[in-house]
């Protein structure tokens, strides 16, 4: 007996279409003229003009890609030549089927680390993890029963650029976004550079009011209502990089200080799984010091 075949998963055939250009008429006639004449299918569509004043246009689009009557290259190519150039647009076309490779770095903290481990193993998110990099050895056990290399990079005073430069060196070429997982070092600006706007933080929205250690004890003793988490890409200025999602829970004086770190490592939690996700799946685009995040 003939039985047909699976259909392929619906990510197996679909593009993104990511594009930031001056706002004008004639973008969405042009674009999706394009997709049609080249065998596309639209499938799913999103839009955003920034204010007048500024005339920005914020596009993000899927299409399906099992009609197409060119190669990948030749689309691309097309699009730059035909639509892009003309509208002045800076844009990205990328394959869903091609998961982004994505590398953990984390110090002794490991409630958010658990969380992106578990969700990219079993398929929750779209992506492979090459490596987690740590300064502490304490999460190796951890991080290898998932199969994951882990990486032991001490950071000191004294070698710390040496450090940073170890850990560029294993992470170069072999990643597409960096998460850092309550990594508890400051990145330096030439770290930076390497990984513009591919690099996702995660902390508590208490700063810049309760810096340094305990600050769930701080907000605490300050008898704080809400209690909350900030996940946002790494920029030069420290926790001033253009968000992507935040959250908060709201406590009250019953609240120990224990409670406010478990409900603030769940909040952390979310937050920074909502945030790599919408990035995995290309829903971010950065403009200046802030983002648009096409979330439905």
């Amino acid at each position: 007996m003939e039985t047909s075949a699976k259909p392929a998963p619906a990510d197996a055939t679909t593009a993104r279409l990511l594009i930031t250009c001056p706002d004008q008429p004639g973008i969405i006639s042009a674009v999706s003229t394009f997709l049609y004449h080249h065998g596309a299918n639209i499938t799913d569509f999103d839009q955003h003009a920034s204010d007048p004043r500024e005339g920005t246009f914020f596009l993000r689009m899927e299409f399906q890609t099992p009609g197409l009557d060119c190669s990948w290259d030749a689309l691309k190519n097309n699009f730059q030549q035909s639509v892009a150039k003309k509208y002045g647009m800076e844009w990205r076309l990328t394959l869903a089927a091609q998961k982004k490779r994505m590398a953990i770095l984390v110090s002794r903290h490991d409630h958010v680390l658990m969380e992106l481990l578990w969700r990219t193993m079993r398929g929750d998110l779209p992506a492979t993890i090459p490596m987690v990099i740590s300064n502490h050895d304490d999460l190796r056990g951890e991080v290898e029963r998932f199969g994951i290399p882990y990486h032991h990079i001490a950071v000191s005073g004294d070698n710390k650029a040496e450090a940073e430069q170890q850990a560029l060196s294993l992470l170069e070429g072999q990643v597409d976004l960096i998460v850092l997982a309550r990594y508890m070092q400051i990145l330096s600006p030439a770290f930076v550079a390497q990984h513009p706007h591919r690099i996702i933080n995660i902390h508590h929205s208490f700063l810049p009011a309760f810096v340094g250690a305990n600050p769930y004890q701080q907000a605490w003793e300050r008898g704080v209502k809400l209690i909350g988490a900030t996940s946002h890409y790494v920029t030069d200025d420290l926790d001033q990089g253009p968000i992507i999602e935040q959250n908060v829970a709201r406590v009250s004086h019953r609240n120990s200080p224990a409670d406010l770190k478990a409900l603030g490592q769940d909040v952390e939690r979310q937050v920074l799984l909502r945030a790599v996700r919408w990035h995995l799946e290309d829903r971010v685009i950065v403009d200046g010091n802030k983002t648009v995040v096409f979330v439905k």
